[in-house]
């Protein structure tokens, strides 16, 4: 698990100061915790035993063992296609690539599933289907797959849904997004500065941000109502997003049994259309 992993499913265990503490760690994780011990205590208004009990609730030894995984975390969210690779080289499953590959990008979906709150996906789910909201979907160089993804779907059982263009020309957008709407963002390392700022900037106008992230969570965290980590580390030189796709999912289906009534509607309007236009192959 990532330190932010270990510190929500022990966020219950926490006192009062414990949880000012992770807090500001979670703000600028994981920068925020390679101060010194005393500067990290300053920062949260609280003791320095306020900092070592709350390191031992989550296993560490130490300070000095927490920065050391904070440092290996660091390196983990930067790395590029060849550092990743290097990590997996030495300590490659035996066996077929379909087996270990698969082995693992499916015990990342099994843990990323575990760690989900019901409670924020019903949050989310809730928001999703509220009509007086727009909804905006956002993605990065690769993440922008899932983006579109999902908004293919949503757009097909609701109105007033967006795929937000990459480049600048996802500003033209901004002119027309309100307060309230929702900003639905992917994000996983190496946390593309564009996606940041768009996010940033739609928070600033007052949209409701939900992020979809890794385990060691993107930037945008900072600014998210909610945020879903999945885990992507495979043996490969690219990360694997078969973890936030089966989220995706979810959401989607979801979605889709709240909207029912209307859904059904849009679908028989959108098979004519396809009828109309000979876009799928007919057996007749």
């Amino acid at each position: 698990m990532s330190i932010a992993e270990m510190i929500h499913a022990n966020r219950d265990a926490m006192t009062r100061s414990e949880s000012q503490l992770i807090n500001v760690i979670l703000d600028e994780y994981p920068i925020s915790g390679l101060c010194s011990i005393t500067e990290l205590a300053e920062k949260a208004g609280v003791s320095t035993p306020t900092v070592g009990r709350m390191l031992q609730k989550l296993g560490f030894s130490g300070y000095g063992q927490f920065q050391a995984t904070l440092r290996s975390e660091l390196g983990e969210m930067i790395s590029g296609p060849v550092a990743k690779r290097n990590v997996w080289k030495e300590r490659l499953p035996e066996g077929h690539v379909l087996n270990r590959y698969s082995w693992q990008a499916l015990e990342n979906q099994r843990r990323t599933i575990d760690q989900v709150d019901p409670d924020d996906f019903d949050a989310l789910c809730r928001l999703l289907v509220d009509r007086d909201r727009r909804i905006f979907v956002a993605g990065g160089r690769i993440t922008g797959t899932l983006a579109r993804y999902l908004y293919l779907h949503l757009q097909m059982m609701r109105p007033e849904v967006r795929l937000m263009p990459s480049a600048a020309s996802w500003l033209h957008d901004l002119l027309d997004l309100r307060a309230g709407d929702i900003l639905v963002v992917f994000d996983v390392r190496r946390y593309e500065n564009a996606t940041l700022t768009m996010a940033q900037m739609c928070h600033g106008r007052g949209a409701e941000v939900v992020l979809f992230t890794d385990q060691w969570r993107s930037p945008i965290h900072r600014v998210a109502r909610l945020t879903f980590s999945g885990r992507i580390a495979v043996p490969s030189a690219w990360d694997s997003v078969a973890s936030l796709l089966l989220l995706t999912e979810c959401v989607i289906a979801s979605v889709q049994e709240t909207l029912w009534t209307s859904v059904r509607t849009r679908t028989d309007d959108l098979e004519a259309a396809f009828d109309m236009t000979g876009l799928f192959r007919k057996f007749e």
